[in-house]
């Protein structure tokens, strides 16, 4: 017998650190599984915390999760800072240029889950890097995130 709990925190201290599972999900998490019986979402309550991606195996976040991750690790620990002008529209859900990137978790690399924070570390997005961290600083053209979920309610 699989222990679900225990996979998911498994595979969230490897994705994004050690004490993420944890964060992420407590004993009171409920699980929905696919036609085949893998762990497709993760339900704390009513409210989804993460996505177990089919071709990877690896979690996306929503924004909940990414709440609980921002609370528990230190600045600039799995985010990309952007400039506070553009802080609503990344909250919205819009996605991040390069262009407003003005610092960045020197660990991430293309295709990571991320946190989007503004220069006052205040949670606005979660989202897919599509950059690294030194091409994010680099590039002044392109898109820097692919923003899953923003922080601000529709």
């Amino acid at each position: 017998m699989v222990d679900n709990l225990k996979l998911v925190r498994t595979i969230a201290d490897y994705q994004f650190g050690a004490g993420a599972g944890k964060a992420l999900f407590p004993d009171s998490c409920k699980f929905v599984f696919s036609t085949t019986g893998k762990i497709r979402q993760v339900f704390d309550g009513n409210v989804r915390i993460a996505t177990l991606k089919a071709d990877s195996g690896l979690l996306t976040l929503s924004i909940e999760g990414a709440k609980r991750l921002h609370s528990v690790f230190p600045f600039p620990k799995l985010r990309v800072v952007v400039i506070d002008e553009v802080s609503e529209f990344i909250a919205a859900g819009k996605s991040v240029f390069a262009k407003h990137v003005v610092q960045v978790d020197e660990n991430i690399r293309a295709y990571d889950e991320i946190l989007v924070t503004n220069t006052k570390d205040e949670l606005l997005a979660t989202g897919q890097a599509l950059l690294s961290a030194f091409e994010m600083l680099e590039m002044d053209r392109g898109m820097a995130v692919k923003v899953r979920q923003g922080a601000k309610k529709k």
